[in-house]
């Protein structure tokens, strides 16, 4: 792969065109991709709250999830992932990834039949683990598949349609997962005889179940398309010699691929972190279980809107952020939203109410642009080590399963939801830093 040209460069040369007709339509499958990722990570987020009322469990507990989702799942196998697409191709990573996560979809179903919650964080790890693979390879696929000057672009143009695919697992989880739980509270379920809390549990658990078993069956037909389209680009991704090795070492002395490693891993936290405890923080600090609401909606229902609202700013300001980006350096603009990120967040620890709702919903503008703009920083001038290099930068991902651990430990420790926000605080203050010094480290020469 031909090194991706400085920040200069990409810049000044807007003409250039961002996706040629010859790959638009293998773009536009891989584009789906990130839609389908997205849909499976904000359903698991509202998971979270779900499985604190099905099985009355404490913060710390239900964000295992998380763990398993992005330490297990994205943490141990993006590197594997990595070397089978360097010893393949790009393609049979896509497919091989987009395989586990169907078959981990349906795996809930046989969870249910168990009604335990270790069954059910089994089939998510198969999930995620397909997941990682998935992102393994199309991330680097779509900068290599088209003009060098315009990948970072075309990656957060690819990665504007993974929030769409946010809205729909939202939308999904608030009809079919969070509207079909029983306002009972953990008070009134301790209450309840053995076979009573049975049968509530197994109606909701039939609810979560059905729900991923759908989408599932759903992406047999994409795998299908994509295993079938002829016209993917090739010349991205042949396969040569693994040089593990001396790949590493080359890696591990890039200052701005390494300090792109951290700001991702502080990204993915910051941004699991901010989601996951959304509904949580919403429904405390607008008193939401207090409330007598027609219909016997649950708080939890209700506290969805608002992260509903959330999704879709995130992805109202990636496309926003594309177009930007003919205008100002991503890294610039990454300092700027990461540096309006810290003083939302404070107002989400200390202002708290409804403003404190509103600066949470605000957070998702500023993080929209993050993941795709790092990744593509992180990778210039990597050449034929982007492969590798970027397996680096989806097990950055794992910083999910890291932060919002700690969130949900200092949650539970100090009993405030509002100062568990300072995790996401301190990641968006190590993002400012990497957009306003650490990007620049070490970069290629750029080409006269």
């Amino acid at each position: 792969m031909a090194e991706t040209p400085s920040l200069r460069n990409e810049g000044s040369m807007r003409s250039t065109q961002l996706v040629p007709l010859n790959i638009l339509w293998p773009f536009i499958l891989l584009t789906s991709l990130f839609a389908w990722w997205g849909l499976a990570n904000n359903m698991t987020d509202t998971l979270l709250a779900a499985f604190k009322r099905i099985m009355s469990m404490s913060d710390a507990k239900t964000a295992l999830i998380q763990v398993v989702c992005y330490g297990l799942g994205y943490g141990l196998l993006a590197i594997p992932a990595a070397i089978y697409i360097k010893k393949f191709t790009y393609k049979s990573g896509v497919l091989l990834g987009l395989g586990l996560y169907t078959v981990g979809a349906i795996l809930f179903f046989p969870a249910k039949l168990t009604a335990n919650y270790y069954c059910f964080l089994g089939a998510i790890w198969i999930l995620f683990g397909g997941l990682s693979i998935l992102e393994t390879a199309a991330n680097p696929y779509i900068i290599a598949m088209g003009p060098e000057e315009t990948a970072t672009r075309r990656l957060n143009l690819a990665q504007s349609f993974n929030p769409i695919g946010s809205i729909m697992g939202i939308i999904l989880s608030k009809m079919f997962i969070l509207s079909k739980l029983n306002i009972a509270s953990a008070e009134e379920r301790a209450a309840m005889s053995p076979e009573q809390l049975q049968t509530m549990q197994a109606g909701e658990l039939n609810a979560v179940t059905m729900t991923y078993v759908t989408v599932g069956l759903i992406l047999i037909v994409t795998w299908i398309l994509i295993a079938t389209c002829k016209s993917m680009p090739r010349s991205a991704e042949a396969g040569g010699p693994l040089n593990l090795g001396p790949t590493f070492k080359r890696l591990i002395r890039n200052r701005h691929y390494m300090w792109g490693v951290v700001a991702q891993f502080f990204y993915v936290g910051a941004q699991i972190g901010v989601w996951s405890f959304t509904i949580r923080y919403v429904m405390q600090e607008l008193r939401l279980e207090e409330m007598v609401v027609p219909g016997g909606k649950t708080a939890e229902d209700m506290a969805a809107t608002y992260y509903m609202a959330a999704i879709i700013l995130f992805t109202i300001s990636r496309f926003v952020c594309t177009w930007l980006m003919r205008y100002m350096t991503p890294a610039n603009l990454l300092t700027l939203l990461s540096s309006i990120g810290i003083v939302l967040t404070a107002m989400v620890i200390y202002v708290g109410g409804r403003v404190g709702v509103y600066a949470l919903v605000g957070i998702s503008g500023c993080m929209s642009l993050m993941f795709p703009t790092i990744f593509g920083l992180a990778c210039r001038g990597l050449g034929e080590d982007t492969k590798l290099g970027g397996s680096g930068l989806i097990m950055a991902i794992l910083g999910g399963a890291v932060l919002t651990q700690i969130q949900g430990f200092v949650s539970d420790t100090f009993k405030s939801i509002n100062l568990a926000y300072w995790v996401p605080l301190f990641a968006f203050v190590v993002i400012a830093y990497y957009g306003a010094v650490a990007c620049r480290k070490d970069l290629p020469s750029p080409k006269l």
